[in-house]
């Protein structure tokens, strides 16, 4: 039982989202790293995303139902109820929000709020009707690493914004690419995901020009100061290997295969940014 409820927070993005959180939290830290309100942000944050992620498992155990990869969720199952579930989201999100609260800033929690009613919220139903969803979803996605920054200096400024817009921009490839390897799991649902609104191959294209733009969110961290040239060279590297990448993805014909492949890759992607934000202060 307490596997199910442990699934049932969808850890696989809740340390994704950690990860982000980290690296947002040192970059803002300028290597003044206070480690008692890191804990806490990490903490507070993962709380939240677990709490957000239990709601939306909850509203969306009809769809999850339809969909291979989800339909042994433990609402779908009956493992867990639904009042158990809420419960548990309700205690999970009062303990986070409490924690950032307490030991980090205002600011702070108002990242987390935005966050968190863009997901339970805006994103949980606009999946169901407009492909437009990975973009509202992007919203929350991309909270984490501000709350991060936040945390640590108490403004929102250039560096917060611009780290949020490299985050948004960065899911957008991220999730198409999901999309496309499983696209059956959506169409079962009817889940109006790009490839099935608009086709495979404007996914590709939109996918091409999302990875151009991170290329150029990440320049703007340098251009205004906020990383220096070592994490601008590294990944701009590393934005062209994925943009080769998924040129080769035009004349692909086993797009499922593809797709997993590009969604890998933005994975290392994401890896090697938060690490680069970690210790761009002790970089040239």
């Amino acid at each position: 039982m307490l596997k199910a409820y442990y699934r049932l927070t969808k850890p696989g993005i809740i340390y994704g989202n950690i990860l982000t959180a980290a690296a947002g939290f040192l970059l803002g830290s300028n290597g003044h790293i206070h480690i008692g309100r890191l804990l806490a942000a990490l903490a507070g944050t993962a709380l939240v995303i677990a709490s957000a992620c239990v709601i939306n498992n909850y509203i969306d155990r009809d769809i999850d139902a339809k969909m291979a990869r989800t339909k042994k969720r433990a609402l779908v199952r009956g493992t867990i109820t639904g009042t158990q579930a809420l419960i548990y989201a309700a205690v999970l999100g009062v303990i986070g929000f409490t924690i950032l609260h307490t030991y980090t800033n205002a600011l702070t929690v108002g990242v987390g709020v935005v966050g968190f009613i863009d997901y339970v919220v805006l994103y949980t139903w606009s999946k169901r009707h407009t492909q437009l969803a990975t973009l509202i979803g992007s919203i929350s996605g991309a909270t984490p690493i501000t709350a991060g920054y936040t945390a640590a200096t108490g403004a929102f400024d250039a560096g917060a914004l611009l780290v949020f817009i490299v985050m948004v921009i960065w899911q957008m490839p991220h999730f198409y690419a999901i999309s496309l390897f499983r696209k059956d799991d959506y169409a079962a649902a009817h889940i109006p995901v790009l490839p099935l609104a608009k086709g495979i191959r404007r996914t590709k294209i939109h996918i091409l020009l999302y990875i151009a733009a991170f290329a150029a969110a990440v320049t703007a961290l340098t251009v205004y100061n906020v990383t220096g040239y070592t994490f601008l060279a590294i990944m701009i590297l590393l934005t062209g290997v994925w943009f080769w990448r998924g040129l080769q993805g035009l004349p692909s014909t086993d797009d499922k295969r593809w797709g997993r492949k590009m969604f890998l890759f933005s994975l290392i992607m994401l890896l090697a940014l938060s690490l680069l934000l970690s210790v761009d202060t002790w970089l040239p």
